[in-house]
């Protein structure tokens, strides 16, 4: 089963029919909303041309085919800070119908983390290293507010090759969405096939009468200063300044948790975007398909995935992962 989506013509009444398994489509406009630190370019420029995707289901999965194109206002682009401009895409992802969490957590690698219901990819790690060391710790955070990657305010920006990804919640989505109310609502779906909401859950993960929250991730500062490379404080510049604390926050090492949802009422594992670190999670608590797999001139072949220690109710913080980009 499959339909041809528009994405200016899209309406809200079927998300649930595509979580559970058929053809939907969401209603969005524009845009603004960002971490507060950091320096955006205001989402108020029409896309190049409109946004299409297309979804279909076999047994096994869902199949989104999109251009990649947002359907909501982007910033300028290029801009002063990123110098490339959009351009559609031609991508094709798998998204397993009926995840399943992996014995440990996955760590993203070298690939999207996820894709949204626009067709749209989440893809929330930077190329930028400290003193341009791609070998070392120290991973440039694209929304910490220190540097200045020319994203606009739906917390993307574009890369060389003209595809617009998001870094954090894209909030021109969230907000046609949630017509500015807090409400929790489809935002996508990970690699490894389980939902993505934010920035609101049900404060009470089983109870859907329980009141609405913006979840908090269970990722800190660490408290020591940085041992090497930048020195220093820890204070969000780089993935490396933040360690997981189990138990700290709301949502577990990946970024997720187990619940109730408007199109999962029965429960399901699903993710979070938060509006603080890590934004978009930077593991998988399945296995992520090998569509997202980065392929195509240029692109540098994956080192396979790698899977991170359990979870661990420790109180021990480790830190975030070091993760090489494209």
């Amino acid at each position: 089963m499959k339909t041809f989506i528009q994405s200016t013509q899209l309406t809200a009444a079927i998300l649930l029919s595509c979580a559970s398994g058929s053809v939907g489509t969401v209603s969005i406009t524009a845009h603004d909303g960002h971490p507060s630190g950091a320096s955006h370019v205001v989402a108020n420029q029409l896309p190049p041309e409109p946004g299409r995707v297309q979804m279909e289901t076999n047994s096994t999965h869902r199949i989104i085919r999109s251009n990649g194109i947002p359907n909501h206002g982007v910033g300028q682009f290029p801009n002063r800070r990123n110098p490339n401009s959009i351009r559609a895409q031609n991508y094709t992802f798998r998204i397993p119908l009926n995840p399943q969490k992996a014995a440990r957590p996955v760590e993203l690698n070298r690939q999207p983390w996820g894709i949204a219901i626009n067709g749209v990819l989440f893809d929330p790690g930077t190329a930028e290293y400290w003193q341009g060391d791609r070998s070392g710790d120290w991973n440039y955070e694209a929304l910490s507010g220190k540097v200045n990657l020319g994203l606009d305010s739906n917390h993307a920006h574009v890369q060389p090759n003209g595809a617009y990804h998001y870094h954090g919640l894209p909030t021109g989505l969230w907000k046609t969405l949630s017509m500015g109310k807090p409400g929790m609502h489809l935002l996508g779906w990970a690699a490894d096939g389980f939902p993505i909401y934010g920035p609101y859950a049900y404060q009470s993960p089983n109870d859907p009468g329980s009141p609405l929250i913006k979840m908090k991730s269970s990722y800190h500062l660490k408290p020591a200063p940085r041992a090497s490379g930048p020195g220093g404080q820890p204070d969000g510049t780089f993935t490396a300044d933040y360690q997981y604390a189990p138990g700290s926050g709301d949502l577990d090492e990946c970024g997720g948790r187990t619940g109730v949802t408007p199109e999962y009422p029965q429960g399901t594992y699903y993710y979070v975007l938060t509006e603080d670190y890590p934004f978009i999670p930077r593991f998988f608590r399945g296995e992520p398909d090998s569509s997202f797999r980065r392929r195509g001139p240029g692109a540098v072949p994956p080192r396979g995935l790698r899977q991170g220690p359990p979870i661990r109710g420790t109180g021990q913080g480790r830190r975030a992962p070091r993760r090489p980009r494209l």
